[in-house]
């Protein structure tokens, strides 16, 4: 299954193309995209740029709907390596050359690699299907995870979204940190908890990075964040 399908990519600076079963090696969670972002006025998608707090670089995206997919495999802890637009998947589907551009190559802490898209349930025609189902095999063959991934739950991707503003490690004040933990070693509100800790206009963000983190944890997917919210250490005893 190898022959069957060739990549295309961009190293140094260069395009080159091989076989699957020679280039399936190469790094592609630091790849360069393969095709540009559009930021023309007018356009129907809505490029962008997102700073991950993974990898340290900005990744691209070409809707809100990948955006958000980038926000989560951000927070994902596994995730050590993430890159858009990272090959063109090249094959013949018996009656035509076809080729697909997958949205993201995302690397795992174990090594091993996984090939995202990202598509609305209800925006999969023929054409989509068929690129998917044959990325799907060539990830196969090549040893490499395949997801596709649709729309999120709505509350979990607006506490994320959130949060998302306090990922960087500048929101992180270890003193304070280590207080919080101390605070949330039982479950308690979030905003009386803040408070216990110290100033909330200096508390906050600290909590809102050690959710994003997963050091606080609370019930991101049944309600949205608020100060009644509760919150609790990861592993607490009690």
């Amino acid at each position: 299954m190898l022959s069957e399908f060739e990549l295309g990519f961009v190293e140094a600076g260069e395009r080159r193309r091989l076989a699957l079963g020679q280039g399936w090696n190469r790094s592609f969670e630091a790849a360069e995209p393969v095709r540009k972002f559009s930021w023309a006025k007018g356009n129907q998608g809505f490029a962008g740029l997102y700073f991950s707090a993974t990898v340290g670089v900005h990744v691209g995206y070409e809707s809100w709907l990948e955006r958000d997919r980038l926000i989560l495999l951000d927070r994902e802890p596994a995730v050590v390596g993430i890159a858009s637009q990272p090959f063109w998947l090249h094959w013949h589907d018996g009656r035509r050359l076809r080729r697909h551009a997958p949205d993201y190559f995302v690397r795992l802490a174990d090594g091993r690699g996984r090939v995202v898209d990202v598509r609305a349930g209800d925006r999969i025609d023929q054409v989509a299907a068929e690129a998917f189902e044959a990325t799907e095999r060539a990830c196969a063959a090549a040893g490499w995870e395949f997801v596709r991934v649709g729309e999120p739950d709505p509350v979990l991707m607006e506490n994320m979204r959130w949060l998302s503003r306090y990922r960087r490690r500048r929101c992180l004040r270890r003193e304070v940190a280590e207080r919080l933990l101390e605070v949330f070693d039982g479950p308690g509100p979030l905003r009386a908890g803040a408070a216990e800790a110290g100033d909330p206009l200096l508390v906050l963000p600290v909590l809102f990075h050690l959710l994003w983190s997963g050091r606080l944890v609370a019930d991101l997917e049944g309600e949205l964040l608020s100060s009644a919210s509760l919150v609790r250490a990861r592993g607490s005893a009690r």
